[in-house]
């Protein structure tokens, strides 16, 4: 398993919760322009689905400092 995975692995839980909670918070914004709130289930389910994505990108830019770091060193 290669770096980035294991990185990914271990923030997943984190970008997902974050992803749930921008999700419901911007559909509570649109709901001032007339679009329904998602459920908070919804939320999470689509939390699921946009935090792997935005996880791994993530994921990415901390292996990049890791080894900027390491070859300081």
């Amino acid at each position: 398993m290669t770096r980035q995975n294991r990185v990914t692995l271990l923030l997943y839980p984190f970008g997902a919760g974050a992803a749930a909670v921008n999700l419901f918070f911007a559909s509570l914004i649109l709901s001032w322009a007339g679009v329904p709130v998602l459920p908070p289930a919804w939320s999470v389910l689509g939390g699921l689905v946009l935090g792997l994505p935005a996880t791994r990108l993530f994921s990415a830019h901390i292996v990049r400092l890791m080894e900027q770091a390491e070859s300081q060193v």
